[in-house]
């Protein structure tokens, strides 16, 4: 990566700090901030929308097309499918929710996201980011495997989910992590030369710290 422009890659599973810390990294650094989570509870919402037959996806998408597309509000880039973006609410509904991790292990869908994932380098770049912050299941071993740094955040199980109930939402966090882990493609991991911290008693400014501390100059 260049010297100037820096990439990191934050992965871990639901509830543990990411969308938090990818959030102040990007404010506190001039990063855009890219939450792929996102992406795929969008593409989702719009299948479902859309009323797609879930065991036909990829029989459909190679009928129809999907535009994907960048909004950028503030430090955060959003993902428009044929022009439209979805409601944060709509995005974390139960139904989503429930067919999410389904979604996302499809290849076909995993293949149409990677060149957008990647191309959000170039949209940092011409927006005027310093960096790019990307945050999700896969960053560090598939999307930016070169990234400047790859960190893999992990917490206790019941913290995880007194966070979600928190925030409002109701996440089935054990089942969707272990369909994510277990998929044969693109496969929630901790990748190779990531930092792991346990953010289950640490503050959002000591994971900051953490991080900050390990980003090369």
């Amino acid at each position: 990566m260049s010297m100037d422009f820096k990439v990191l890659a934050i992965d871990g599973g639901a509830g543990t700090g990411k969308s938090t810390t990818a959030s102040i990294l990007a404010e506190r650094l001039g990063f855009l901030h890219v939450d792929t989570g996102s992406h795929y509870r969008s593409i989702t919402r719009y299948l479902l929308d859309e009323d797609w037959d879930m065991k036909d996806i990829e029989g459909r998408l190679a009928e129809n097309h999907m535009e994907l597309s960048s909004i950028i509000e503030g430090r955060r880039s959003i993902l428009a499918i044929n022009e439209k973006i979805f409601p944060v609410a709509s995005l974390r509904s139960k139904e989503v929710n429930e067919q999410v991790s389904e979604v996302a292990a499809f290849p076909k869908i995993r293949e149409m996201l990677f060149d957008y994932q990647r191309g959000q380098i170039e949209v940092a770049r011409r927006h005027g980011f310093s960096g790019l912050v990307m945050e999700g299941r896969d960053i560090g071993s598939v999307i930016f495997p070169d990234a400047d740094l790859k960190v893999f955040l992990v917490a206790d199980q019941r913290i995880r989910e007194s966070r979600r109930i928190e925030d409002g939402e109701v996440d089935e966090i054990a089942s969707r992590d272990e369909l994510d882990s277990k998929r044969k493609v693109a496969p929630l991991k901790e990748s190779e030369g990531s930092i792991r911290i346990d953010t289950s008693q640490l503050s959002v400014e000591e994971v900051f710290s953490v991080i900050c501390d390990k980003i090369p100059s």
